[in-house]
């Protein structure tokens, strides 16, 4: 037997073992299919940074770190401050990922990233706007892989919100139409707390936040973003299986369910003075 006939012997056996198990509502680490993993978050890690958090869930870890600095507002945006987001898988962080610019899979990631931040309305970019049509806050997102142990676009947005939360903002004052910067700072303020949820599907079954194995074994994956209206803001299918037409709306409703989870655990997690709920909202100053 070839060596690629054994590993493909291999990921069927396992995807049989894991699709076995989700028939009794079980799975490889003794979650039930709708259970996250735990969730860590530790922020202020980076000294250079002007905000940073590192976040694991279950052994999956990522590290973001956040710059700010003066720019110039997009063209059709005047009076709107700016915002790019980053992605690198690192080598470190697991064998399939190779040394160099990003590939596709970290520019995947940082799309997810930024579309929940920007369709889920994060931040109120128009009180970014320093001089409109001139000077803006330009806010930079690096996220960084360090172990991957399946799922990391839920804590990649987890990492991005807590970084953000922890963020120190240079105030500036306008004199004679010039900005000119104080000893002051100031943190951001959160339109909204966006968050995702990855589900896989094998056959007729599903599982969220799956670790490597189980990511492996998928037939398609969903990464589902909300609000905390329960508004549906983004979905991510990031392979090319077909998903089952009766599963949707109960997809929905999980992602919803656990999106809420994970808000709640970041509320516990990151200082309230930076993040509290506010009449469903959520609040931090700049």
């Amino acid at each position: 037997m070839s060596l690629s006939s054994k590993k493909d012997l291999t990921a069927k056996i396992m995807r049989d073992k894991i699709y076995s198990l989700l028939l009794q509502d079980k799975r490889i680490d003794g979650r039930d299919p709708k259970s996250l993993r735990p969730v860590t978050i530790q922020t202020n890690l980076i000294t250079k940074a002007d905000g940073s958090a590192l976040v694991a869930m279950g052994g999956t870890k990522i590290l973001t770190g956040i710059k700010v600095e003066i720019g110039s507002p997009f063209p059709d945006r005047p009076d709107e401050g700016i915002f790019t987001v980053n992605a690198e898988l690192l080598p470190l962080a697991s064998t399939s990922f190779e040394p160099g610019p990003p590939d596709e899979r970290g520019v995947e990631l940082a799309r997810v990233v930024d579309r929940s931040l920007r369709e889920g309305g994060a931040l109120d970019l128009k009180k970014l706007c320093l001089i409109e049509g001139e000077k803006v806050y330009a806010i930079f997102i690096d996220i960084y892989v360090l172990d991957y142990d399946g799922n990391y676009f839920d804590p990649a947005l987890i990492s991005a919100l807590a970084a953000l939360a922890t963020t120190k903002i240079p105030r500036y004052e306008v004199v004679d139409g010039e900005i000119r910067k104080t000893d002051e700072f100031s943190t951001l303020e959160f339109a909204a707390l966006p968050f995702t949820t990855m589900i896989g599907i094998i056959g007729e079954k599903f599982l969220v936040d799956p670790q490597i194995d189980e990511e492996k074994a998928l037939d398609v994956s969903l990464i589902i973003g909300t609000d905390e209206k329960g508004n549906v803001i983004s979905i991510q299918k990031n392979s090319p299986g077909p998903i089952p037409v009766n599963l949707l709306d109960t997809l929905l409703d999980v992602a919803i369910e656990k999106t809420d989870e994970i808000r709640k655990k970041f509320l516990q997690e990151v200082p309230a003075k930076l993040a509290s709920e506010r009449g469903g909202g959520v609040e931090s100053r700049i």
